[in-house]
């Protein structure tokens, strides 16, 4: 593995145990050229993904750029951050179950807003406003009152 501070190839492994409920492997690693140490993180990935976009673009899925906008939306919110990994894996092992290679962007979002949903309702809107692209106050206004139990129009 590359030390990410001086770039040499050569770093030593000084401690590896199991993370985000036995998903991954959390490494950390020392550098001698330089005492540098840095902490990687091993998981599997049944197979590569391909991201189709609404305009027809394909991109390789990037779980780094799910998970950012996911903790984006769970900003300043009340849970864990090993929940919030737990929920990033297991949409990333929903996603590679479905045996297609090929996901829409489209279910991508949906899975998103649905794991949210269950985890904490600020955080779904906060993600829901960017993925449904809302323009001004009345689309928060209708979306939250969707959210509300026992709500008549």
């Amino acid at each position: 593995m590359r030390c990410p501070f001086c770039g040499n190839v050569d770093t030593q492994v000084k401690d590896s145990r199991p993370a985000e409920d036995n998903v991954a492997i959390r490494r950390r690693r020392f550098c001698p050229a330089c005492s540098g140490r840095f902490t990687t993180y091993e998981r599997v990935q049944l197979r590569d993904l391909i991201v189709v976009k609404t305009n027809g673009r394909r991109e390789d899925f990037d779980r780094d750029k799910m998970a950012r906008s996911i903790r984006i939306a769970m900003q300043k919110r009340p849970v864990e951050p090993e929940r919030i990994e737990q929920m990033i894996s297991g949409i990333v092992r929903r996603l590679e179950s479905t045996g297609e290679t090929d996901v829409a962007s489209k279910m991508i979002g949906e899975i998103v807003m649905e794991a949210l949903s269950r985890i904490d309702n600020v955080a779904y809107v906060r993600f829901a406003s960017v993925y449904k692209n809302f323009q001004d106050a009345d689309d928060f206004d209708k979306f939250v009152s969707e959210l509300r139990p026992g709500t008549v129009d």
